[in-house]
């Protein structure tokens, strides 16, 4: 057995550096192949050429700036001490966990060079290849040492609740309570992820109801009270504040709550839209003049709600006028640097502002106009 490997390794030396790689992967695959552990994908880490390993396009785990550097730091110091998760896709492996640790080699020179071009591999079971099973993978992976973005988790169990999962299912498989799935489908704004069939059988009117039953809310709050009529909305404290029906918004109107990207789009071009949209400033500016001048009845309703985030849907609405895109693709914005952010967000303030003084209302802060808390947008 000495003499065996010995010789082995002295024929693997003298090989050049692909060719030694791919004779390192091919013998420990075979290794992993009568392994013990065979059933746990860190027992056979591979070398992949960093060309071949691409990031998935659902990711909602965020490392900020001084973490990221960090993370920089640990690898130039300790090297790559774990592997980037994948699942093989024809001839490439897609990331399921170590979006950041694929950054760093193929972004740091220094990283790259040393690790002569490849990143450790380790390819994820067979029985999780599906997507919506290495979605929660991720979610997984992330959940148990990391943080989120709130809006990309949204959009992940949207993403979850089209492909038909149940709410029992989602929080079985990402490690979530049945109330942190709703206040995510909440955040998102979309009904569809509510139809889930045994929640929707509550709902479901029966008999004498119909939509004569139900009256609009229009005009201001000032205009309702309990002694009128039974409203329910939310956010009525602004005495302000000014109510349109959804038949009466532009913007619903454009497209903004649609589900699809414009024809001949991907979603992930149409997030890649929002980020290349929102960092064009002067096209955005232009674009934000157009939603305050136009869409008269939806600023109505949404820039006098100051229990929702104004500066969000002045950018999404920005967009859905410029391009088409929908509302739905909004995780474009998370792509932005923080600086590109701050810059965004400054310019959406400017035009609200403009808003409320050509309506006579008093100007609003970023922290008034980006609140913590966030109501229902209707």
């Amino acid at each position: 057995m000495e003499e065996l490997v010995a010789s082995k390794i002295a024929e693997i030396a003298s090989l050049p550096i692909d060719e030694k790689v791919e004779a390192i992967n091919e013998i420990r695959a075979a290794l992993h192949a009568i392994s013990p552990f065979c059933n746990e994908p860190v027992d056979f880490v591979r070398w992949v050429p960093i060309e071949k390993v691409q990031a998935n396009d659902y990711n909602p785990n965020s490392v900020a700036p001084p973490e990221m550097e960090l993370l920089k730091i640990s690898i130039m110091a300790d090297g790559y001490t774990q592997p980037v998760v994948a699942n093989l896709e024809g001839n490439k492996y897609v990331v399921v966990d170590g979006f950041h640790r694929n950054r760093v080699g193929r972004e740091n020179k220094e990283v790259t060079y040393r690790i002569k071009g490849y990143l450790p591999v380790v390819q994820i079971r067979a029985s999780q290849t599906g997507k919506d099973d290495r979605i929660a993978s991720t979610i997984r992976h992330n959940r148990a040492r990391g943080k989120h973005r709130v809006d990309a988790m949204s959009d992940i169990v949207i993403e979850l609740k089209r492909r038909n999962w149940s709410n029992e299912k989602i929080a079985k498989n990402l490690g979530m309570d049945q109330d942190e799935i709703l206040r995510l489908c909440q955040i998102s704004g979309l009904i569809e992820v509510f139809a889930d069939q045994q929640f929707s059988k509550a709902w479901e009117a029966e008999g004498h109801i119909t939509a004569e039953d139900f009256q609009d809310i229009t005009g201001v709050a000032s205009d309702y009270s309990d002694e009128d009529i039974d409203v329910r909305t939310a956010n009525t404290e602004d005495e302000g504040r000014i109510f349109r029906t959804f038949g009466e918004w532009e913007c619903h109107k454009a497209g903004f709550y649609k589900l699809t990207p414009p024809p001949g789009y991907s979603a992930s071009q149409c997030r890649e839209m929002y980020r290349d949209f929102l960092a064009d400033l002067p096209r955005f500016e232009n674009a934000l003049r157009r939603v305050i001048e136009e869409w008269q009845a939806s600023c109505e309703h949404y820039l006098t709600n100051s229990a929702m985030n104004r500066i969000a849907w002045l950018g999404q609405a920005a967009m859905c006028i410029a391009t088409g895109v929908p509302s739905e693709f909004r995780s474009g914005y998370s792509m932005l640097t923080e600086n590109q952010q701050n810059a965004a967000d400054a310019l959406a303030l400017v035009y609200l502002n403009k808003w409320l003084e050509d309506h006579g209302r008093p100007p609003a802060t970023i922290v008034e106009a980006k609140p913590d808390r966030q109501s229902d947008i209707y």
